[in-house]
């Protein structure tokens, strides 16, 4: 049986939703198989200009690894490889990603909602990153970026919970809704990127990626020569005729 529901709106929006309800999202091994195949078909779609990841049920997002599945140490090791691969596999996509942060957003499903490019939390949103209470070695990658050194390590060393007001004002959030409207929410955010220039989001997408690891005059100096390159060489600013 399927832990993910799959959507395709018109505008070439795609909507993941987990659906394992009964365990608030947790990721077992087959989870995470199912995000896999998913990801991988959606990075080779040259239609596909949004990626939503949400819940069928707004309990929660994703409350984080399922603690609960039977493992052997070997099958403990390939469940985290599988976590790892997902993480790299939502920071590859080539279009922008949008996170409904609904519920028990913890541990993993943390993860999930950092490594998207875009957030919308529901009013009854629990944000955690739990990895210091089990001493898992994951967190400041991913959040430090977002809301800086000082707050990542605050959130990661206490693994306190965040409520919605609290993560907009860390500039976590970039919309906040109800609950039952945080998913429209969401889709109305992708649904104004969609409206842009489908190549020019891709590319966009593609510079913030590599700019991440650059320092600041090295980003500054490429920025400029793709945008002489755009004038010279692709479509350029629209111009007024001459004469």
């Amino acid at each position: 049986m399927s832990s993910l529901a799959r959507e395709r709106l018109g505008a070439g929006i795609e909507i993941l939703r987990l659906d394992r309800p009964e365990v608030r999202n947790a990721l077992d091994r087959a989870t995470l198989r199912e995000l896999l195949a998913a990801l991988a078909e959606l990075e080779a779609d040259p239609a596909l200009r949004v990626v939503v990841v949400s819940t069928t049920a707004t309990r929660a997002l994703c409350a984080g690894a399922d603690v609960g599945e039977q493992l052997t140490p070997a099958e403990g090791v390939e469940r985290m490889e599988l976590f790892a691969e997902v993480y790299a596999r939502f920071e590859a996509l080539p279009v922008p990603t949008v996170a409904v942060c609904v519920g028990n957003v913890v541990g993993a499903g943390a993860e999930l909602a950092a490594g998207c490019d875009l957030r919308v939390g529901g009013d009854n949103l629990k944000l955690a990153w739990a990895g210091a209470r089990l001493g898992v070695p994951v967190g400041p990658a991913r959040l430090a970026p977002l809301v800086g050194l000082s707050v990542a390590k605050d959130l990661v060393f206490t693994g306190r919970v965040v409520g919605m007001e609290e993560a907009a004002r860390l500039h976590l959030l970039h919309r906040t809704a109800p609950e039952a409207q945080a998913e429209a929410a969401a889709i109305e955010l992708a649904e104004q990127l969609v409206a842009n220039d489908a190549d020019g989001l891709r590319t966009l997408k593609a510079m913030f990626r590599e700019y991440e690891a650059l320092p600041l005059p090295e980003r500054v100096a490429r920025e400029n020569t793709r945008l002489v390159a755009f004038q010279r060489d692709g479509g350029g600013l629209p111009q007024a005729p001459r004469g």
